[in-house]
């Protein structure tokens, strides 16, 4: 089985935490895209989605299924998105598709948060995918000095500019064994928007690609 076939495995499998007549959270990537293909086989039975990209929308909206503002929608029941990176503890980095501030929102206002990957993305240490953060523009070059201080090694990811009109900085070289305390303190640095950890958000479920089918985790 290829890597795209677990990946579909696992977005197709998602499904079943598809409430009838819900608005479902949705997130942004290649997993997930497979998520949105299998979404739209019961569009008729769901309301609609949030989504947490340009990208996802426009997928949803292609398929036929209504996409709602995140604030127009108080609460959602499910959150499917996907991770670059995944602990044991569920902590999450996310982000290396640019879309870290808004797949953050979304889960803040979902009760249940479903994590699918594929077998790669599974880790002991979080930190050997670069870990991206959203910085406003003007903040760039003092926030790269602070990231150096904790440790890390910032680089700007040239030619990429987040649907909120902001740079992203990956951080390479950390290995990040407290999570929830890295994610405070870079979200604490004047400049930040957010940081891919999502680790006080981390996952509820965690459905993985694997060569035999999806191995779920809840």
């Amino acid at each position: 089985m290829t890597q795209d076939e677990m990946k579909k495995a696992a977005g197709w499998a998602a499904l079943k935490y598809v409430e009838e007549g819900s608005i479902v959270g949705v997130g942004t990537g290649s997993t997930v895209n497979h998520f949105i293909d299998a979404l739209g086989s019961i569009k008729d039975d769901i309301k609609g989605a949030v989504s947490s990209s340009i990208a996802s929308t426009e997928k949803l909206e292609a398929l036929g299924i209504e996409v709602f503002e995140c604030n127009d929608v108080s609460m959602l029941d499910v959150y499917v998105d996907g991770a670059d990176e995944i602990n044991p503890s569920r902590d999450m980095i996310k982000g290396g598709g640019a879309a870290l501030t808004r797949e953050k929102i979304v889960a803040a206002i979902s009760k249940k948060f479903i994590c699918i990957v594929d077998g790669t993305k599974a880790v002991d240490v979080l930190g050997e995918f670069p870990l991206p953060v959203e910085v406003i523009p003007m903040a760039r070059s003092y926030v790269a000095r602070e990231l150096v201080k904790l440790g890390g090694d910032p680089a700007y990811r040239e030619g990429v500019v987040t649907d909120n009109g902001n740079v992203i900085l990956d951080v390479y070289g950390m290995k990040i064994t407290d999570p929830k305390t890295m994610e405070d303190k870079i979200n604490a640095l004047a400049g930040v928007v957010t940081v891919g950890l999502f680790a006080h958000r981390g996952a509820d479920v965690v459905i993985t690609g694997t060569p035999e089918g999806a191995k779920i985790e809840d």
